[in-house]
């Protein structure tokens, strides 16, 4: 049984330390042998770029014996390039002469591997001179990993004008690539976000951003077979520990960790999560619990996003050259980021449609539940308690104490939190409510006429609900015209439709009616 990789980041350390490694060198070796040269590719945090990066400088350093038993092995004519690796992982940049000073140490950090003494003076000189010096041996290498990492650190913080100084910095610092072109045998850049082209890259116009890229959807991420392939031996012993067929172990493991995606066809596996299931040997958020999502939820709130219609996000193309720190629209930051990924492409007519949504139950309940404790202004530890004991009353058929357990949600909000579009405000709340109760509800939001539907089906019961600003029995009346119970009419199970009032003065549910058929 080969080790978890915990916190195991370059590609020496998973051979040497016998970690499991999942090989992805014939799609690595796609990426230069076809002809290409400069590449661009964003992926969320903690999805194995830094492992891509370091997996590409041992290629072109030349150390074929490190690849043994993988793929690229005996595949192609090994030698060895000088390779420039920058990474701004763990450097300052909090103001601009921060970032010049780090820029300074990072070339030369590259200069000293080397053996190249710089004359130039200027971080952007000094870049090109180093290209320029060590492609006298053979053409240079560049690799680039978390070259977003001093804009995106200050976006989080809020802090938009150090991002806007220090992606000018950036701008003038890549741009260097362009002019070293004659230099060059392979350029690869990684990070979070992919800024406008109007922006970072706008100097590199031959850059190929394989991000939404058929050809390399796969590259990083786990499929489901590389799952079974590589993690045999702790699947068996996993779910042995916690006493599951393999079967509904799998089916746990997809249904909480699995979907991203970034052509809509092939669906991956978050890696840091599956490996801290296997480590930990419990089901829990691990992906999530690595970053606090407060600055996305407040940009949300200020924004007025209707977070109800993420759900089934349909944008066109331009939509993935729209992250402007200028301008950042929700939905992109939530794609960059993580947090909605490519569920479907439609065709129409000589386009394509992108459908987004979250892409699993881990992302999907953790950020539910961090908007829903904001919202509420509980902590997340308490709405996940209140969320379980919603749960254990709705599964035990007791109507009664299920809508109290919503109403004291409601109760503990600031009356202050209400006075703006109070009819969204409390949607939203009742959206996230339901959302988080599991798979057993179904919950359809139409915020242009101001409702919620809701069906929640338990072990005996089926319910239909009607949630209205408004009266009770206005809320079950407009069940009952749309007839949203017919498709369960043949099921064998009680039928109950509930009409649920909000009364907008008191800020809470007001009453709630049930009528069974």
């Amino acid at each position: 049984m080969k080790n978890l990789p915990l916190s195991i980041q370059t590609f020496r350390d998973f051979i040497e330390g016998d970690y499991i490694y999942v090989d992805k060198t014939k799609q690595i070796h796609d990426l230069f042998a076809t002809g290409g040269r400069y590449y661009f590719l964003s992926r969320p945090r903690r999805f194995g770029k830094s492992l891509l990066v370091s997996t590409l400088k041992e290629i072109f350093s030349g150390n074929k014996e490190l690849f043994k038993g993988l793929w690229i092995y005996d595949k192609i004519q090994w030698q060895s390039y000088p390779v420039i690796h920058i990474d701004f992982l763990g450097l300052k940049y909090e103001s601009q002469k921060e970032l010049t000073d780090t820029l300074e140490y990072l070339i030369g950090q590259n200069a000293a591997v080397h053996g190249v003494e710089l004359k130039e003076k200027g971080y952007d000189k000094r870049f090109k001179e180093l290209i320029s010096e060590i492609s006298k041996k053979n053409k240079a290498v560049i690799l680039v990993d978390e070259y977003d990492k001093p804009i995106i650190d200050f976006i989080e913080t809020g802090q938009k004008k150090v991002a806007l100084a220090n992606q000018k910095i950036l701008k003038k610092f890549y741009s260097v690539l362009k002019s070293a072109d004659q230099y060059t045998r392979f350029v690869f850049i990684t990070g979070v976000s992919k800024f406008s082209r109007m922006s970072i890259f706008s100097d590199l116009n031959n850059l190929n951003d394989i991000t939404i890229d058929d050809n390399f959807s796969t590259l990083l991420g786990i499929t489901h077979d590389e799952l079974l392939y590589y993690f045999a031996d702790h699947i068996d012993r996993l779910r042995e520990t916690i006493d599951m067929s393999k079967t509904d172990f799998l089916a746990h493991v997809k249904h909480w960790y699995n979907g991203y995606s970034w052509d809509g066809g092939h669906f991956l596996y978050n890696p840091f999560s599956l490996i801290n299931l296997f480590s930990k040997n419990r089901f829990s958020n691990y992906w999530f619990a690595t970053g606090t999502p407060t600055f996305l939820i407040n940009h949300i709130k200020k924004r007025k996003q209707d977070i109800t219609l993420l759900e089934r996000h349909e944008v066109d193309e331009s939509f993935f050259d729209s992250y402007d720190i200028e301008n950042l629209e929700v939905a992109a930051m939530l794609f960059q980021t993580g947090y909605l990924t490519i569920k479907e492409i439609k065709p129409v007519g000589i386009k394509s449609q992108y459908i987004l949504s979250y892409p699993n139950e881990e992302v999907k309940e953790s950020f539910l539940k961090h908007f829903l404790a904001d919202y509420t202004t509980k902590e997340t530890g308490i709405i996940g308690s209140k969320i379980l004991d919603l749960v254990k009353t709705i599964t035990t058929d007791d109507l009664e104490n299920f809508f109290t357990i919503i109403k004291s949600l409601f109760a503990a909000i600031p009356s202050s939190l209400f006075i703006r579009d109070r009819e969204a405000y409390y949607h939203t709340i009742i959206y996230m409510v339901l959302e988080l109760l599991g798979a057993n509800i179904q919950v359809e939001v139409h915020t242009n006429k101001g409702r919620i539907d809701a069906v929640i089906e338990t072990s005996r019961h089926i319910y239909i609900m009607e949630f209205k600003m408004g009266t009770s029995a206005e809320a079950l009346s407009q069940i009952e015209e749309k007839k949203y119970y017919e498709k369960y009419m043949s099921t064998g199970k009680s039928i109950l439709l509930i009409g649920v009032g909000f009364n907008a003065k008191e800020r809470n549910l007001s009453s709630y009616v049930e009528k069974k058929l």
